[in-house]
């Protein structure tokens, strides 16, 4: 990476991010911004397969860092993340940093920017799961109190950040941008049935799951429980094997357990969007596709012993503990999959609709505003 040789003030916005879910949820917000946008991009995704997907799908900024940070121990690459970020600022000071979610780039992101004294703005703020035992929600309660602005999805997550001593005015509710980033690039009916068609797959009679998180496939005896539960299942199950799960099942001698699933690489973004609206159900431990079934109007069984998305719970989604309830959990959506979909279609997604990323991307510019910069 070359940089030039002394510091040089900007009036561009720096986005910092490494993964999949970070960047198709900043696409919008990115298109906004346009030129005046810079990306630096961690690695942390650092899967090459993957990240083939990750450029295909998010549309280029003005100026990319790519960092190639990917394939560390966590804290080595949060320390590294942060001082190679901290370079880029040094030499090249933004108006203001973005950093969206709970990824450990979104802390190095955060880390660096509070360093630099350069405004903080975290897009998706406010989410908690209250469950210690998760990575994410250390990152997310540190990357809000660091926050100069806070750009909470819901009313609910407003009031977390209200009951934790965050002042209303670091705070705009704006909705989630991944209303818009799927409206974007969610396929028409005849992408949609030439991609199931591909897999030999019939609308609303197979199961799409996703697991991928530590607690499911960095214990054994989960990823095992969890691959029993779907091949038990009475419909044919698709799972997209992301690359964390497929070392799992590699390095617990797993193998045979996927024998009885339709395994397929991981797709670009509107090949997924195509499978999730044609299935009769998703098992997953995504937080994003927790939010994607709310505009989908699809069920999601969520795999995870917590969840920092409550407001689905008990109309798109039901919340179940890696363990011997997930098929348990699974069926009901299956009983009456034609009445399940009628009924969600009726139910308006709690990320709001139109254009959180111009929400945000204004409240953006009245921050810089305030501290004598503009964009």
């Amino acid at each position: 990476m070359k940089y030039l040789a002394a510091v040089r003030e900007t009036n561009t916005v720096t986005i910092v991010c490494g993964t999949r879910p970070e960047l198709i949820k900043l696409a919008p917000l990115i298109d906004h911004f346009g030129s005046a946008c810079t990306m630096i991009y961690t690695g942390q995704h650092y899967d090459r397969s993957m990240y083939s997907l990750i450029r295909r799908d998010v549309p280029e900024p003005g100026a990319f860092h790519e960092l190639e940070l990917g394939g560390l121990r966590r804290g080595d690459q949060l320390g590294r993340a942060v001082s190679a970020i901290d370079g880029v600022f040094a030499l090249q000071r933004p108006a203001a940093v973005i950093v969206q979610g709970d990824t450990t780039s979104a802390l190095a992101g955060a880390l660096a920017a509070n360093a630099c004294d350069v405004p903080l703005v975290h897009v998706e703020a406010g989410l908690r799961s209250y469950d210690r035992a998760m990575p994410e929600e250390h990152n997310r309660v540190l990357i809000d109190h660091l926050s100069d602005l806070c750009c909470a999805p819901t009313s609910l997550n407003r009031h977390n950040l209200l009951a934790e001593g965050v002042a209303d005015g670091r705070i705009v509710v704006t909705g989630n941008t991944v209303v818009e980033a799927l409206a974007h690039a969610l396929p028409s009916q005849d992408e949609e049935d030439a991609a199931l068609a591909d897999l030999g797959l019939k609308r609303d009679r197979y199961v799409l799951a996703t697991i991928h998180r530590p607690e499911n496939v960095d214990d054994a005896h989960n990823l095992s429980t969890i691959l029993r539960e779907l091949g038990e299942l009475p419909l044919p199950v698709v799972l997209p094997l992301h690359p964390r799960t497929a070392q799992r099942v590699s390095a617990f001698g797993l193998e045979g357990l996927l024998h009885g699933l339709q395994v397929i690489e991981p797709q670009p973004y509107r090949t997924f969007l195509a499978l999730a609206h044609g299935s009769a159900v998703i098992v997953s431990d995504s937080g994003g596709i927790q939010e994607e079934v709310s505009v989908l109007k699809r069920p999601v069984v969520v795999v995870r012993r917590s969840t920092e998305r409550p407001e689905i719970e008990g109309t798109f989604g039901t919340l179940v503990p890696p363990g011997p309830g997930v098929g348990s959990a699974v069926m009901p959506w299956l009983d009456d999959v034609e009445g399940h979909r009628a009924a969600l279609r009726e139910i308006a997604s709690p990320y709001g609709t139109g254009s959180p990323s111009a929400q945000i991307a204004d409240a953006v510019r009245a921050l810089i505003g305030r501290v004598g910069e503009l964009v």
